[in-house]
């Protein structure tokens, strides 16, 4: 806006005002319960208030009493006093021609407006101030703000959407609810978002501790810069934004978190696909783009267990920044997570608060044939025969279920499935004991190339794991592409990031599934 002024091009600009951002942010923090940034609406709302209509009545019957010349000068005054309670000048003073505000749902006022600003001469700027309601016209929109955001399919009487129900709390609840258990025995502990509280949990943290909450609007980059200052005092900040979100506040990772090393905990909400949400939304290049950068450590959890685990690391780990990156969904409940993972959960439950684990060290969740002790199993005799698959985040999940189907296909094949937990710094004792025991390995992440998988790859090419040629690398990664709107396993699906995918790479490595090779098309004479 600055550059148009200056070069006075001509451009209209659009404010849509509807009072919040893309989700509501009025709740409890040290600013109170108001929505971030109530400039607007408190101008608006002056602008029709009766004390300043009463005395723009006065002022304008008092006025036809007054010479004509006088009357001009007081008109003048009069719109200075508009535009200085609605914003106008400021706009004004940036070289824009203001109008507004303007009722954006009455479409007989608006497009004659539209049309006269489109076919004027001038070529100045024009701001034109619309203020909306958001969802209005649609009662259920209305009513919930912060839903109808990214929907997919919903009953159109009511607005409810049809998801497929689940017992097990979101993880982004786990995560709010464990930094409260860390922050009622850590009085330092603040959290930071940006416009995002109810997408981030900060919603929940702010109702339990709203003096220690702060939202500073769509402004990633202050957020971060914020939790630099905050970690320079000796405060605990986790700045809790959007994976997708983050790459706005990137300067300030860099150059106020990272380069100093203060210990600002960066948690990235919606890692990986996000379904419905679409592209713009997906959290796919984070751990590609914060893992280039020194001195962070950098961790994701395999399930709902570890996100506990890793809020009380992060909330322990005072040595430099960090980053917890976690996907949108729910936790997978008690009862798979002892079938599956392999957890021995006391009274069948999944433990209330988490516990502090070591940085950089992954663990073996899974060895051969579901038993992690191998010593008296027959399976993987041959070396081209024994797999092993490093995971990082959610996928554990998929790569537990293909290694179990791989297994029971095959009785000779074995399957060891780790979970790497840091991507910085890496458990290379971990790489190495897998790439000296198997003759395959396989990497999977919710994230695009440049991830983890590449940061595996480099640290057995630089150890010389790969140089006598025994052992097969793979990295499965989100492809070089962009994902439109659909569910989150259908995004897995395209992109090939599925248990029936993470099978088929083992069975073509193993050479037990002929690979087809397309014979070139003769050309007719």
């Amino acid at each position: 806006m600055n550059s148009a002024g200056y070069l006075q091009s001509r451009m209209i600009v659009i404010l849509n005002d509807n009072g919040q951002v893309s989700l509501p942010t009025g709740t409890p923090s040290a600013g109170g319960t108001v929505p971030a940034s109530q400039l607007s609406t408190y101008t608006s709302n002056l602008l029709v208030s009766k004390p300043f209509q009463d005395f723009r009545d006065f002022a304008k019957s008092f006025n036809k009493l007054l010479p004509g010349g006088i009357q001009d000068v007081n008109k003048r005054i009069d719109e200075y006093a508009r535009g200085l309670v609605s914003g106008g000048t400021l706009f004004e003073e940036l070289g824009f021609y203001y109008v507004g505000p303007v009722d954006g749902h009455d479409l007989d006022n608006l497009i004659p407006i539209l049309e006269k600003l489109r076919d004027s001469p001038n070529n100045k700027p024009v701001l034109l101030h619309l203020k909306t309601v958001k969802g209005y016209g649609y009662p259920p929109a209305e009513a919930a703000s912060d839903k109808m955001h990214g929907v997919g399919k919903f009953n159109l009487g009511t607005g409810a959407q049809y998801k497929s129900k689940s017992t097990a709390p979101s993880f982004t609840s786990i995560f709010a609810n464990s930094l409260i258990d860390a922050a009622i025995d850590d009085r330092s502990i603040v959290g930071v978002t940006a416009a995002m509280p109810g997408g981030t949990g900060m919603d929940i943290f702010g109702r339990r501790f709203p003096k220690r909450t702060f939202d500073v609007g769509i402004a990633e980059q202050h957020a971060v810069c914020m939790g630099a200052g905050m970690a320079c005092e000796g405060l605990k900040p986790f700045v809790c934004i959007y994976s997708t979100f983050m790459q706005r506040g990137y300067d300030q990772v860099v150059h106020d978190v990272a380069i100093q090393n203060l210990p600002v905990r960066m948690i990235l909400d919606r890692g990986g696909f996000v379904g419905n949400d679409g592209p713009t939304h997906h959290g796919c290049y984070d751990l590609s783009y914060m893992g280039c950068i020194p001195n962070l450590t950098i961790m994701s959890p395999s399930d709902e267990i570890e996100l506990k685990n890793m809020v009380m690391t992060c909330a322990a780990y005072d040595d430099g920044p960090s980053v917890l990156r976690y996907p949108r969904g729910t936790g997978y409940g008690a009862e798979k997570l002892q079938s599956l993972f392999g957890y021995k959960l006391e009274n069948d439950e999944i433990p209330a608060k988490g516990e502090v684990i070591p940085i950089g060290k992954g663990r073996i969740i899974r060895g051969a044939g579901g038993m992690v002790d191998t010593s008296s199993n027959n399976r993987g005799k041959e070396r081209k025969n024994r797999v092993a698959i490093l995971s990082l985040g959610t996928r554990l999940h998929e790569a537990l279920v293909a290694a179990q189907e791989v297994e029971d296909m095959h009785e000779d094949i074995s399957v060891t499935v780790a979970d790497a937990r840091f991507m910085k710094p890496l458990d290379v004792d971990l790489v190495r004991q897998l790439a000296d025991d198997n003759g395959v390995l396989i990497t999977i992440e919710e994230g695009s190339i440049g991830g983890f998988g590449d940061h595996v790859l480099h640290f057995l090419s630089l150890d010389g794991l790969l140089d006598d040629g025994d052992l097969k690398f793979r990295p499965m990664v989100i492809p070089d592409s962009y994902f439109e709107a659909a569910t989150q396993f259908e995004q897995y699906d395209q992109a090939g990031l599925n248990a029936r995918h993470i099978k088929g790479t083992i069975l073509r490595l193993t050479k037990r599934m002929q690979v087809p090779v397309l014979e070139p098309v003769e050309q007719e004479a």
